[in-house]
């Protein structure tokens, strides 16, 4: 997923003379569950998370570093509330970007309007793709499936995130982590 964010941007670098830059500390909510998104975030350093909480529980299902963009396209397009939140993991550096400069961009250019649909298209099978996993694959071929796509993954976020997004505890991650070595 991140080389079809960050293509996005380079295609239309357009995106980094938008908006403003902001510096966020670690573990601050840049997009509550409920709240309806108002920005879009590109970030150039450091890392972000979407998760939700399930029963008291929160259930990672997106990691975000440089290049890419985080946002919830469907709370900015549709004016509904967000079913999830957007956390930074680490201090991050962010173009924050908001709803209204973004939609005047889109009603200007029509190749950048073809650019974003295309990229929410590929979002969504990203999405889809998640959802099957975790329905059809073992923790053990999700982790073996992560590790394959993302391997720098392990170096950049902690274990205990990578293990919501994987549906599986810390302790099982690690048992996983421990039989591959």
């Amino acid at each position: 997923m991140h080389a079809l964010m960050s293509n996005i941007i380079q295609q239309f670098p357009m995106l980094l003379q938008l908006g403003h830059i902001q510096h966020v500390k670690k573990h601050t909510t840049l997009l509550g569950e409920g709240e309806t998104c108002h920005k879009v975030f590109i970030v150039e350093t450091g890392c972000v998370r979407s998760w939700f909480n399930n029963h008291g529980d929160d259930v990672t299902f997106q990691f975000f570093f440089a290049g890419d963009i985080a946002t919830s396209f469907e709370s900015l397009t549709n004016e509904l509330p967000a079913l999830y939140n957007i956390e930074t993991l680490s201090d991050v550096r962010l173009r924050v970007i908001t709803k209204l400069e973004l939609t005047r961009l889109l009603a200007s250019n029509a190749l950048f309007k073809q650019a974003v649909d295309n990229y929410i298209s590929k979002r969504l099978y990203h999405y889809q793709a998640l959802f099957i996993s975790r329905i059809k694959n073992t923790p053990k071929q999700r982790y073996q499936e992560l590790l394959e796509t993302q391997p720098e993954i392990f170096d950049l976020v902690p274990h205990h995130y990578i293990a919501t997004y994987l549906g599986i505890t810390p302790v099982s991650l690690s048992r996983i982590r421990n039989k591959k070595s």
